[in-house]
């Protein structure tokens, strides 16, 4: 875990502590965004989209990844600050492919530029946006000696999942963009008819989307989803007799995650490519047999 350094605030000049997220790359190794703390803090007065985020390097694979801006809030006046990040240095070799999980996200082993694919799997419980498993219909193809329509094991595969087309991502760029993305993946799940709210979307506020047996909260903003809205989008699922399902931006609390476990509320994590990942088991299983 990485050490909590001292920022001070412009406004009242007390120094509040802060210690850097720490994320899980997709090739398993935590990154933690490199603080620049020579630089000033800069107070937030407005917060906009690019803001943001952060594009931080991954040292053992030479993956770049986009994560929330570091800030802190200060716990005397309140004024909230951006901590500076320095940018990424230029590339470097890397020795290889790690367990295998460098080579199938597309990584190239003498420093090649890291693979655009968002199916990469990132490891359970590393972060607040860690990803458990493989989007079904993006993965790569079956390998000669493997019939397209048996898994691994050599059994035959049903359900749902395998008869839909690969869902095809939208960048994510506004707020708008990743509702209407939460509404395509539902889309592409198997609910139909969904509905979205008329107006743009506040950034830093969730938005709901309602279709016939399902309840969904897309949170935008940059900050990890909390305890609280896994709660409030499950009582609005049990109000409608509605499937509740969360999508964020940033991730979720680790408070968040073991109650959406307990209730079993799906919750998906968006990256700006735009391609939702299950987070938890209720998630997975909703990818596998749809609604």
């Amino acid at each position: 875990m990485a050490e909590a350094v001292p920022v001070r605030c412009p406004a009242c000049q007390r120094e509040n502590g802060y210690t850097a997220p720490v994320y899980p790359c997709a090739c398993g190794s935590p990154i933690t965004p490199p603080l620049d703390l020579v630089a000033p803090v800069l107070p937030l007065t407005h917060r906009t989209w690019t803001d943001g985020w952060v594009t931080v390097r991954c040292a053992a694979c030479g993956r770049e990844s986009d994560w929330p801006h570091p800030e802190v809030g200060c716990a005397s006046c309140g004024t909230v600050v951006l901590i500076p990040v320095h940018e990424p240095g230029p590339p470097r070799a890397v020795a290889g492919p790690r367990d295998g999980v460098a080579a199938e996200d597309g990584l190239r082993p003498e420093g090649g530029a890291p693979g655009s694919g968002p199916t990469a799997r990132r490891e359970p419980g590393r972060g607040p946006g860690a990803v458990r498993g493989r989007v079904p219909g993006t993965g790569p193809s079956p390998g000669p000696e493997q019939d397209p329509g048996q898994g691994q094991d050599g059994a035959a595969r049903t359900g749902p999942s395998q008869s839909r087309p690969p869902f095809r991502p939208v960048t994510i760029r506004t707020a708008r963009d990743a509702v209407a993305t939460a509404a395509l993946y539902l889309r592409w799940l198997g609910f139909r008819d969904v509905r979205q709210p008329d107006g743009p979307p506040i950034p830093s506020a969730t938005v709901d989307l309602r279709a016939p047996g399902v309840v969904a909260q897309v949170d935008p903003s940059t900050a990890p989803a909390g305890l609280r809205a896994v709660e409030c989008v499950w009582l609005n699922g049990l109000t409608a007799s509605a499937t509740s399902v969360y999508f964020s931006l940033a991730g979720y609390t680790s408070d968040a995650r073991a109650r959406a476990d307990d209730l079993g509320i799906p919750l998906f994590v968006m990256d700006l490519t735009g391609m939702p990942q299950p987070v938890n088991d209720p998630a997975d299983a909703l990818v596998g047999t749809g609604p």
